[in-house]
């Protein structure tokens, strides 16, 4: 018997990662570029990039482009342009910086930036500081021993900085300043920013364009409206859809956290005859493809799947539809590899989910999938209802034989301002560089991939309080507290699906690794966790 639902565990678990792409191509994304995963750069100088359709017009950050080749941010108090070169501007500056390439110490992954052209004469940078002192210390500083003055000492470990192109170093100087509501130091190093970073340049010189434009929003006091403002401003929902595509093919981030959520339910469901799955984000249902196939090749046949599809207004405009796209296309898949299926669509905010809405039945097995999706309910440090628990004290009630967790392994739901710049500083800088070894440069795709999927978030995480910053990670010791405290214990990932996860990196660049700490499986870019996934029952 036990020798039996272990054959029909290993085959399920293989069809999960070794599924046949011409069959299921039809119920996935729609047509969109193929893309060679293996490619990667291979070192420093040979480089090889996916092949996608390359264009070098200008680009913006977050807003389409206009015609007279600077480009509108948003509409605000503070409001920042953008050159031809994807260079944060003010509207009176119309010329382009070029750069000079250097390394920045500070640059954990490794990518070369620019450096301020402005700054690079010594007697420019003297001239500069003298001007400094004079604001901050009056016309008699002469007779002041700057030396001794921590302010100066600030101000020179500041232009040392920007003399070295050291891009990280002044952005986290900049957020220290907006942090201390230090408005001269601010604006300074936001006009220096300005000539430092670029849409279309190295790693840092990107995140650090979107960061900028949080720090802007902040200073101004418009994060919330910006944000909003942003939100409102979607590519069409079929660029929008290939966007995320590309995003999902050319980083293993999303493809990991679904094939380990789909191989612990595969694993916790394989005697079960009725299955009912709960899918707190849906989106485009494409975790659930190569699940179905599982089911299809089980041993004995496949047992009656019933998913509830719970759905956001933005995963709504992306598909260019409601739900209803999404049944018809798992239903069109599952009637394919006949297994019998079911739909039920809940087109709402998880905030607003309460236990009527996921019609659970007696006799059907229940799944709960929370996948990149708990970091959006708000918890007891925004409301006092709390949905963060809510919904896992919910869920426990529901008495599922497995809870599923992705999400990004990163510190910014409670922290203060400075320490959160610091954290999406450097869990974006990993995110950045994995996609510059897969994704040219000069790429329109990659541009837009980073704006329309990646910017926003960066700039909510860094311009917005309260209710409006909706992006709000925890790290895995934090969720692992809250599902403790909400009755769960820990369900253990099998070997098998460990096994077959490291073989799905393989078509990937080495520099991805694969890591399980006290039954947490993680996913990094070299020294730094990106992504985690685990279960509960």
């Amino acid at each position: 018997m036990q020798a039996s639902q272990q054959h029909r565990s290993s085959v399920m678990t293989s069809r999960l990662y070794h599924q046949v792409k011409q069959e299921v191509e039809p119920y996935c994304f729609p047509e969109f570029p193929t893309i060679d995963r293996s490619l990667c750069y291979s070192d420093s100088s040979h480089r090889s990039h996916f092949s996608l359709r390359n264009s070098r017009e200008p680009y913006c950050t977050l807003e389409s482009s206009s015609a007279n080749g600077s480009y509108t941010v948003y509409n605000s108090s503070s409001t920042v342009s953008f050159s031809p070169n994807g260079s944060p501007m003010s509207q009176q500056e119309s010329q382009s910086y070029p750069s000079d390439l250097h390394h920045s110490p500070d640059n954990t992954y490794g990518s070369p930036i620019s450096s301020s052209c402005i700054t690079d004469d010594v007697s420019d940078l003297r001239d500069k500081l003298r001007e400094l002192e004079t604001v901050m210390l009056g016309p008699d500083s002469d007779i002041i021993d700057s030396t001794t003055s921590p302010e100066m000492d600030s101000w020179r470990l500041v232009m040392d900085a920007i003399s070295r192109g050291d891009l990280k170093q002044v952005l986290v100087s900049c957020a220290k300043a907006v942090s201390d509501n230090d408005l001269l130091m601010a604006q300074w190093l936001i006009d220096e920013l300005r000539r430092m970073v670029s849409v279309s340049g190295e790693p840092i010189q990107r995140l650090g364009a979107y960061m900028l434009e949080g720090l802007v929003a902040r200073l101004s006091s418009s994060g919330s409206s910006i944000y909003k403002a942003l939100r409102c401003k979607e590519p069409a929902s079929a660029d929008l859809l290939s966007y995320m595509h590309i995003l999902y093919e050319v980083c293993p981030y999303f493809m990991f956290g679904y094939m380990s959520a789909n191989g612990a339910i595969a694993e916790a469901m394989k005697d079960e005859d009725r299955v009912h799955i709960i899918d707190f984000q849906i989106a485009q249902g494409s975790q659930w493809i190569t699940l179905i196939q599982a089911f299809a090749a089980r041993p004995g046949g496949p047992p009656h799947i019933r998913i509830t599809g719970i759905d956001d207004s933005k995963s709504a405009y992306a598909r260019g539809g409601g739900l209803n796209i999404v049944g018809k296309r798992l239903s069109k898949l599952a009637e394919h590899f006949k297994v019998p299926f079911e739909f039920h669509a809940a087109a709402m905010s998880g905030c607003e989910v309460q236990q009527e809405h996921l019609r659970v039945r007696p006799g059907e097995a229940l799944a709960v999938n929370f996948a990149f999706m708990l970091h959006h309910m708000p918890d007891e440090s925004v409301s006092t209802e709390n949905h963060r628990d809510r919904l896992l004290r919910l869920v426990k009630s529901l008495s599922p034989k497995v809870v599923t967790l992705v999400e990004q392994e990163s510190n910014t739901n409670t922290a203060p301002f400075f320490p959160r710049f610091l954290e999406t500083l450097n869990y974006y800088t990993a995110m950045f560089e994995s996609i510059d070894v897969t994704l040219s440069r000069e790429h329109k795709e990659r541009i837009n991939v980073e704006q329309h999927c990646l910017a926003r978030d960066v700039v909510n995480i860094i311009a917005c309080e309260g209710p409006e910053r909706v992006e709000r990670h925890e790290l895995s010791g934090k969720w692992r507290s809250r599902f403790r405290m909400a009755g769960f214990t820990p369900y253990p990932l099998s070997s098998l699906v460990n096994a077959t996860i490291k073989t799905l990196l393989d078509n990937y660049c080495n520099r991805y690794r694969l890591e399980e700490r006290d039954g947490v499986l993680y996913l990094g870019w070299m020294n730094r966790d990106l992504v985690a996934s685990c279960a509960w029952k």
